[in-house]
């Protein structure tokens, strides 16, 4: 049985709906990309305040003293890590939700989750007051985070692809990873600034409960921007055309395994390398390399300030030489370069410091431009949520989530203080091999429910299309309505891949 159409009565938005052939005019897709970025700035503004924060929150929740590199930092970080456990049970839950009632309804409900969560730990009592309660209660809004997070990044990818023109879905698709970069830079600069006023006793002593409690304003903002936002226009198409899966994770098990294991490899080098330069590097310049907390923070606010300017570049080069070329430069990049940039920041000069740190934030911009676009392409429509929430949550949860704490304790065992590089060139090998299994999906349509990219999902008039799209892309013209492929149901066994 074919699914009905969205009824009018759910079209009661007062703006006038500017979507048309499956594809978002411009109204629409300005407020898609705003209502997915800023969601998205809201997740990692709070994973960047607790990174940046870890001195401090191991000092007022599990007694560290002076801020050293020892247990209470890495239990700091590991109750981060136990955060990142539930998010495949978040990605389970939430992905077949928004695969069988929307993209839209779902990111509404994550960025809710994770703004309370967030706000919450700026209320917390802490040990001195609360005992072992207080460490409980940061684990549970931990937890909290993890969960909605688990349907957060997968939700917000999946709608900016299924929104942005097929031409220029990398260009768009970047967007999502500025509002990233855009979260973690307010968070470094917040936590920076108010080191420098206050400084490490003020900190201590009930400053650092500041920057949590922004969050509430600031996801305040990111829901009511999604409020406003149409569903994303493939998806809705789809409804249309194509049978809803009785059961999306069964039948992306069944049918789609080979493109969940490639992304939750992939996953393995994009979030190691986030996590490792984003957020572990400011612990790692204190607490192991001596530096001070405030010089290590302002390296990283300098280094992700250029990135934002480096971010929509790259993403609109993904549009014109492919998805996989950038990919490759990055995770060759990371494989061979890691371990001299790590050395670098173990060096007096504060310059050679900074070039080390940079080396790592510009392969961190090749790789993370066209991520937004390329993962969701590798599954069909009635399947992409769940697929992309699977293989993406339960990549990092057992490996990339965790590294920073892993990382931390291998320090504290062998003294090695090179092993954050080591770490990163073992992640770039994995992304080798997960790239070159990819399937090229620049330019391909995502319309319709066969695999995006392959032969069935174009057809001789796709073909045609892809190369319009091209030209397109070269003059800056308006794209047209791509094929629709024609698949009655989502239940039918995927297209095989073809050899690479």
């Amino acid at each position: 049985m074919v699914a009905n159409p969205p009824s009018q009565k759910g079209e009661e938005n007062p703006r006038r709906s500017d979507v048309k052939g499956g594809q978002a005019g411009p109204g629409t897709l300005r407020r898609s990309i705003a209502g997915s970025a800023l969601g998205n700035a809201v997740e990692w503004y709070d994973y960047g305040v607790y990174s940046y924060l870890t001195v401090y929150i191991s000092v007022n929740f599990f007694g560290s003293r002076d801020g050293d590199g020892g247990l209470g930092i890495t239990l700091t970080l590991a109750t981060l890590a136990l955060s990142f456990l539930v998010r495949p049970l978040g990605g389970l839950v939430l992905g077949p939700v928004g695969d069988r009632i929307g993209r839209q309804k779902v990111m509404l409900l994550t960025v809710s989750l994770m703004t309370v969560a967030t706000g919450c730990i700026g209320l917390l009592p802490t040990t001195g007051t609360a005992g072992v309660l207080a460490p409980v209660l940061l684990l549970l809004c931990r937890l909290l985070q993890g969960f909605s997070a688990g349907g957060e990044y997968g939700g917000a990818a999946v709608y900016m692809a299924e929104s942005a023109p097929d031409h220029r879905r990398g260009f768009f698709g970047s967007f999502l990873e500025f509002g990233t970069i855009s979260g973690l830079t307010v968070s470094a600069a917040l936590c920076t600034g108010l080191i420098h006023v206050v400084g490490d006793d003020g900190m201590t002593d009930g400053w650092w409960r500041l920057p949590f409690l922004v969050s509430f304003p600031l996801g305040l903002v990111a829901l009511w921007i999604r409020t406003r936002l149409e569903e994303a226009p493939v998806f809705t198409e789809a409804l249309r055309t194509v049978r809803p899966e009785h059961s999306p994770l069964r039948a992306v098990v069944e049918h789609n395994w080979r493109q969940i294991v490639i992304l939750a490899s992939f996953v393995v080098l994009l979030n190691v390398a986030f996590y490792m330069v984003l957020a572990y590097m400011p612990t790692y310049l204190s607490t192991q390399l001596g530096h001070s907390t405030a010089q290590g923070n302002w390296m990283l606010v300098v280094v992700m300030a250029a990135m934002l300017f480096l971010i929509p570049p790259a993403g609109a080069l993904s549009d014109r030489i492919g998805r996989k070329p950038l990919l490759l430069t990055a995770a060759v990049g990371y494989t061979l370069l890691s371990v001299p940039a790590v050395l670098l920041l173990g060096l007096s000069s504060l310059l050679l410091q900074f070039l080390g740190l940079a080396v790592l934030g510009l392969l961190l911009v090749v790789l993370i431009a066209s991520v937004s676009s390329t993962l969701p392409a590798l599954f069909p429509t009635t399947v992409r949520y769940t697929g992309f929430a699977i293989g993406y949550n339960f990549s990092t949860a057992f490996v990339a989530g965790p590294s920073q704490s892993v990382v931390n304790q291998i320090i504290e065992s062998t003294g090695n203080r090179l092993v954050p590089g080591w770490y990163l060139a073992g992640a770039g090998v994995v992304g080798i091999v997960s790239v070159l299994f990819m399937r090229e999906t620049a330019q391909a349509t995502l319309r319709g429910n066969a695999l995006p990219g392959s032969p069935e999902s174009l057809g001789v008039s796709g073909l045609r299309h892809v190369r319009e799209n091209q030209r397109h892309a070269e003059s800056g013209g308006e794209l047209p309505s791509p094929p629709v492929a024609k698949v009655p149901s989502a239940s039918a066994p995927a297209v095989k891949e073809p050899k690479q």
